[in-house]
């Protein structure tokens, strides 16, 4: 019964600890996360590459892949409404996904 007690102390306390914290990674992921979330639907392509750039693989004019331009694992999906046939930097952002992690993808 002794044991047992003891092994209950020692994963309660286990549990409420948390691991040390990298303080500069964190401060880097929410200024991060703030410069991405600012890009909305609306907002020109323009707008989208002062903070994402295009990533290799298949894609077309109404829709393609972004990767974070500080980390090539952060990326975001973003639809356009175009008016010709090529990309240009003033089409309109018609969806963009919330941010999400996958490896780098390279033509």
């Amino acid at each position: 019964m002794k044991t047992l007690v003891v092994w209950i102390g020692l994963a309660v306390a286990a549990c409420g600890q948390q691991p040390a914290m990298n303080q500069a990674a964190t401060e880097w992921v929410t200024q991060s996360l703030k410069a991405m979330q600012a890009i909305k639907p609306g907002m020109m392509r323009a707008d989208l590459l002062k903070v994402f750039t295009t990533e290799g693989g298949i894609s077309t004019t109404r829709e393609r892949t972004y990767v974070f331009r500080e980390c090539p694992y952060i990326k975001v999906r973003v639809e356009f409404e175009v008016g010709g046939g090529r990309e240009q930097p003033n089409d309109r952002i018609k969806t963009i996904s919330k941010p999400y992690l996958e490896w780098a993808i390279a033509d």
